[in-house]
């Protein structure tokens, strides 16, 4: 979002490269992480940069949203353990290589709609809590008007009262 981009550049403003604004996207679709992705291949294929990580809001809840850094290049593995193949060859058809020539750039893609869709789904959570907020405030609001209005109201009718009583006491007397 533009206050997260905002607090970054500020923070990190040499180590930004690019910044994409989907604002105007009313729906994310995996053809605009599908872009987001070949452009970031496409910048480190050319020695661009070392290191890309995206940020975005992780999605708790409607009242949470985690800030989140992702490492995309390099990826990091440090949590994933080797398979245990019990033994077992395995050959891969095609080459690896040309596999993984495949694979990185769709897991790059796939991780940036991830990304995106975290984010919206972070911002809709926002929403609905600033919508109920401002809907309980707006009840609350109604509440004390109403309130000041009907005692305005039972002042200016006791003050009639008052006023009619005071009058025929004056003719009788």
């Amino acid at each position: 979002g533009k206050k997260g981009a905002d607090n970054l550049r500020r923070d990190y403003a040499k180590a930004i490269v690019d910044r994409i604004d989907l604002r105007a996207v009313k729906q994310v679709r995996f053809a605009n992480a599908q872009e987001i992705g070949d452009r970031i291949v496409d910048m480190f294929n050319k020695g661009e940069f070392d290191v890309c990580t995206i940020y975005f809001s992780e999605f708790k809840s409607v009242i949470s949203q985690k800030p989140t850094a992702l490492r995309l290049i390099p990826a990091d593995v440090s949590s994933g353990k080797p398979a245990d193949l019990g033994g077992a060859v395995y050959d891969a058809e095609p080459e690896e290589g040309e596999i993984l020539a495949d694979l990185l750039p769709r897991n790059i893609a796939v991780q940036v709609f991830r990304g995106l869709l975290e984010n919206a789904a972070s911002e809709q959570g926002a929403r609905m809590s600033a919508m109920d907020n401002a809907s309980r405030n707006a009840k609350e609001m109604i509440g004390r008007l109403t309130l000041q209005y009907n005692r305005a109201r039972q002042a200016a009718i006791t003050k009639e009262l008052m006023e009619i009583v005071s009058g025929a006491e004056a003719l009788k007397g």
